[in-house]
């Protein structure tokens, strides 16, 4: 039976997040509260108090679950492909796919909260200024690898690129939805497919368009 408990626990406490994570994507985060997510979901504002005693804890924990969402749903994807060009190619591409599959309605948790705690330090603020970072180190170190394996046909300067192509997934993420954002996804893709093709050793490993 404490199993029992438990596991229904950890469903309620996924299900919770899922619906924060949705919510802050197109919200924020500073409105949250256990009462509305409650609301929303149609559960007791009591049996939630169970997994989260303040509000910092919670927006805490829907910081950890977007970045998990975002690890699963794009970074493990794409690192099945091989490291350097090919690897960083696909990260672009499955954040695109991420967006244009609506997995969140304000497509990026990321993009929505980091402007909101900007000027705000504190725990949250470093949590998602961690994530961010950990996205645009795994960028870096792609351009590293494709740089070390002979893959590029140029100098290339990693941190650089890295920050290129985050700001371009970053324009996709914040533009109009419909018709708007399916453009700026459209144009975000090939500005960074003709930037790493322009630099690539063998541009056969990329896409053509």
């Amino acid at each position: 039976m404490a199993d029992g408990r438990l596991l229904r626990g950890e469903r309620t406490r996924a299900i919770v997040l899922d619906a924060a994570v949705a919510t802050a994507s197109v919200e924020g985060l500073e409105g949250m509260s256990l009462a509305r997510l409650a609301g929303q979901l149609g559960v007791s504002k009591s049996g939630l108090f169970a997994h989260w005693t303040d509000k910092q804890r919670l927006q805490l924990d829907v910081v950890e679950h977007a970045r998990r969402q975002w690890i699963e749903r794009i970074v493990e994807p794409a690192l099945r492909k091989p490291p350097g060009l090919e690897r960083l190619w696909a990260l672009h591409l499955r954040r695109l796919r991420f967006y244009a599959d609506e997995v969140l309605p304000g497509r990026c948790f990321f993009a929505a909260v980091k402007p909101e705690f900007d000027d705000k330090p504190g725990p949250v603020r470093e949590a998602i200024s961690r994530a961010d970072a950990e996205w645009v180190a795994l960028l870096e170190h792609q351009v590293k690898r494709a740089r070390d394996a002979r893959q590029l046909a140029v100098p290339v300067d990693p941190q650089l690129l890295a920050f290129e192509i985050q700001a371009l997934g970053e324009a996709a993420a914040v533009r109009a939805s419909g018709d708007d954002a399916a453009l700026a996804r459209r144009l975000s893709r090939r500005a960074v497919l003709t930037r790493l093709r322009s630099i690539a050793a063998s541009p056969s490993v990329l896409p053509k368009e």
